[in-house]
């Protein structure tokens, strides 16, 4: 099975740039969620902790994909969660917010850990308790010139946005300096897990797959 070392799991979810945030009705369906992403392309998977046996699906994903994704748990609201997570075997944890017992406990597992900001006061608290990354959440609040403009007083910290990503605006979170970004509804939308609508999901898997793609073109022209 794969390494947990952070440092080799934040360079493989660096080079992945894309981490699905999978909220589903049940592990099954966070399952086979998880494999038609991969089939498709995205391959940094988190599955969130408010899905029903969140670790159960982390644990049977790990033994199935372990080699070509990497999986972590998030929305970790609890130090009981943190527990479960790492037991699961999560390569990293994520935290919609920044909690100081919470971030100390994520930090002590030695796993990579991304904790929740907005405001720079709650960037540096994140930073302060050793976070590997800053999830800044929700990004749709400020968008790609909000990244910006916190790239600016913190150009060393790794952000990763969350939370009005789309495949249309992707290359402009690369672009304002986004370490990876995390896509949720837009990539993995609650009303096609609940529908069993896999076919929904693969194919705004590969809008994603393919908006990498041209942002990696004109980079490359420019």
């Amino acid at each position: 099975m794969t390494s947990t070392d952070p440092a080799q799991v934040l360079e493989r979810l660096h080079s992945r740039r894309v981490i699905a945030v999978i909220r589903a009705p049940s592990q099954e369906l966070a399952a086979v969620a998880t494999s038609v992403l991969i089939k498709h392309g995205i391959s940094g998977i988190e599955i969130t902790f408010t899905t029903p046996d969140a670790a159960v699906a982390i644990e049977t994903l790990r033994e199935r994909h372990g080699d070509e994704a990497v999986i972590g748990a998030g929305t970790l609201i609890t130090q009981d969660d943190v527990v479960a997570a790492e037991q699961a075997g999560a390569q990293f944890l994520v935290s919609p917010g920044t909690e100081a017992a919470l971030a100390r406990a994520m930090v002590s597992t030695g796993l990579a850990t991304m904790t929740g900001a907005l405001t720079p006061s709650e960037v540096m608290a994140a930073q302060s308790h050793g976070a590997h990354v800053i999830k800044i959440f929700p990004g749709s609040l400020g968008g790609p010139s909000y990244l910006s403009a916190l790239k600016g007083p913190f150009p060393q910290l790794k952000f990763m946005p969350t939370g009005g990503v789309s495949a249309e605006n992707l290359g402009q979170w690369f672009n304002q300096g986004a370490f990876a970004v995390g896509a949720g509804g837009d990539l993995v939308s609650g009303k096609a897990l609940a529908a069993g609508d896999f076919d929904d999901i693969a194919s705004r898997a590969g809008a994603y797959v393919a908006a990498l793609a041209e942002y990696d073109h004109h980079r490359k022209e420019n």
